[in-house]
């Protein structure tokens, strides 16, 4: 009788309530492992969320620090999934350049070894008694805690319950040598099956490696992934663990498969970014399988390397189960990923502007002209990304503020050249003004699905105050290309102004200009002195304005020409009105300065 048949013997023998109920329990216990993930990286972006963001989009400046950034923040979030998105966010809106990206990602990939690390610790010590513990001194911080106080009961409860899972992930998993005698056919049939796929040398690593794919895939995490595989490998199900060598030798081949199967999740995310980010995504790609590739090569020589590794430490941390080949195939597994990540940075870090490069091959911009203002909410799916997402939004609200700065510039030059033919400026104007409106809608919806993700209160209201600043600078926006068409309507009719009354409107301009600039400020920080010029040339504004409309009431009085008259009136009421826009910006950004400025003494 051959394998594939005895196998359907034995699982037609077996109760289907009994086959249900153990993959139940399976499912249990990785759904605790990866609920304790999302609490434990949710708990830690709010508490160092600001911090993430700046070390993501200002730690980055050469290849170096990238890896070292990415390492560390998903060393934080437990999750390289989540950091490889967050990173392909941040290309989509600018923070990071492709080169800076692959760095990132080169360090995330390192930063989730960290992970197998924890679940080769398991079998060192009784799981509960630190599982248990984390959750007890987290667990009334939720309700006790305020802002950052609670945030740090979330990350211990998540911690805990990430240890919690897997102690239960390997309970539920069951060790074949325990089944051998409870139904000892089957056993057998699964040894079988085992041995069958293992011993085909490069064959059986390929064959593992795609099951680390799938795996991968499947559960959409990484780190549950290398949790699977540890708890299996230790349980017999990748061997028998009398012959350790041969059991750590497939887990590494479901490591490599693993490796390739992350990258899936950020190649889709990257579905619908701009073209940089989808670059991005496929560099991830890329990187893990030349990484794959050449270790394939050496696979049998860098195994017994980790194996070696693997026995030292296994003398210098002997088992509290006292089961030495559980213990060194746990600790080869995690010197495996490691050491391969590592060696695979050393590697190809040279190499970063050859892999850009290729992948901008791959992936070409079909309109490198064409203005990409787009804005894209980007979700890994298991961890939410609300408190690190909220860099990009920040991004897009400048992008918006510099467009209206050059909108009114743009108006400025259709004003002081009536001589020249300026359509094409009006057209570029008014496809700025459609850009605006794109970006209301998209920061708009983006803020929006950040908020509906747990954020901390400071960011709360930093949603807030950037939904009231883009609606402000739209309708900023709006109002410029209302004054460029007014001026448009000048020439068509044949209205010309007086050299005072162009000298009128240069000075209000340049007041306006002057506000303008003040809003671009304010957007990285509102000082006191700030805030009191920003009132004071508002007010400047309003008297300029209310002194040009009372003149010309009085030039329309004494048979000044009417339509020329309520042309110039209008201008000044819309230069007044994007005066007014550009204040209710800065008080906007103040208010958001002092919610922040409390949620911190709150903290404290």
């Amino acid at each position: 009788m051959t394998t594939s048949s005895r196998v359907m013997l034995v699982l037609a023998s077996v109760p289907i309530h009994v086959v249900i109920l153990g993959l139940l329990q399976v499912l249990g216990a990785l759904g605790v492992f990866l609920f304790g993930m999302k609490i434990m990286s949710e708990g830690v972006q709010r508490v160092a969320g600001k911090r993430l963001r700046l070390a993501l989009a200002g730690l980055t400046t050469n290849r170096f620090s990238g890896i070292a950034t990415g390492f560390f923040t998903t060393s934080l979030v437990q999750s390289s999934s989540a950091t490889t998105v967050l990173v392909v966010s941040f290309v989509n809106a600018g923070l990071l350049t492709l080169v800076q990206s692959i760095g990132v990602i080169m360090g995330a990939n390192l930063g989730t070894t960290v992970t197998a690390w924890i679940v080769a610790m398991v079998g060192k010590f009784d799981v509960s008694s630190v599982a248990l513990p984390l959750i007890g001194i987290g667990l009334p911080f939720l309700f006790i805690g305020k802002n950052k106080g609670k945030s740090w009961g979330e990350t211990l409860l998540g911690f805990g319950l990430v240890f919690f899972g897997l102690g239960l992930l390997k309970d539920s998993v069951p060790d074949l040598r325990e089944l051998i005698k409870t139904d000892p056919g089957t056993a057998e049939t699964i040894r079988n099956v085992v041995t069958w796929m293992g011993g085909r040398g490069m064959a059986s690593t390929l064959l593992y490696l795609f099951g680390g794919i799938i795996l991968t895939l499947m559960v959409q995490s990484s780190s549950a992934a290398m949790a699977i595989t540890m708890t299996c490998a230790l349980n017999g199900w990748l061997g028998d663990v009398g012959d350790p060598m041969l059991v750590f030798r497939n887990s590494a081949a479901i490591v490599l498969g693993e490796n390739i199967g992350t990258t899936v999740t950020a190649w889709l995310a990257a579905l619908g970014a701009n073209v940089n980010a989808r670059r991005a995504a496929r560099a991830h790609f890329t990187f893990n399988v030349i990484g794959v590739l050449w270790m394939l090569i050496i696979f049998k020589p860098f195994t017994m390397m980790a194996w070696h590794l693997a026995g030292y430490l296994q003398d210098h941390f002997p088992s509290a189960a006292g089961d030495a080949h559980k213990s060194e195939i746990g600790f080869a597994t995690a010197i495996f990923h490691s050491a391969f990540n590592f060696a695979n940075i050393c590697l190809l870090v040279a190499f970063i502007p050859q892999i850009a490069k290729l992948v901008e091959w791959w992936v070409r911009d079909k309109s490198p002209h064409a203005s990409d203002v787009r804005l894209k909410y980007i979700s890994q799916g298991l961890v939410d990304l609300g408190e690190l997402n909220l860099a990009e939004a920040e991004t897009a609200t400048k992008r918006m503020n510099t467009i209206t700065s050059q909108m009114f510039d743009g108006f400025v030059n259709v004003l002081n050249n009536p001589h020249e033919d300026l359509s094409s400026e009006v057209v570029r104007l008014k496809r700025m003004e459609d850009d605006c409106d794109l970006l209301l809608h998209d920061i708009t919806s983006y803020l929006i699905q950040c908020s509906a993700r747990e954020v901390g209160p400071g960011n709360a209201d930093q949603i807030t105050s950037m939904l009231r600043i883009v609606s402000e600078h739209e309708e900023a926006s709006d109002r410029i290309y209302r004054l460029v068409k007014v001026v448009q309507r000048k020439y068509e009719k044949g209205h010309q102004f007086s050299d005072d009354r162009h000298r009128e409107l240069s000075s209000l301009c340049t007041q306006v200009r002057a506000i303008l600039d003040l809003c671009t400020n304010a957007l990285s920080g509102v000082t006191a002195e700030m805030f009191e010029n920003a009132n004071r040339l508002e007010d400047r504004i309003d008297q300029l304005r209310k002194q040009h409309n009372k003149s010309a009431m009085r030039r329309m009085q004494s048979e000044g020409e009417v339509p020329t008259e309520m042309l110039y009136t209008e201008i000044n009421n819309h230069l007044e009105a994007i005066g007014n826009h550009a204040l209710n910006v800065i008080e906007s950004a103040q208010r958001s300065k002092e919610s922040k400025s409390y949620v911190r003494a709150d903290d404290d």
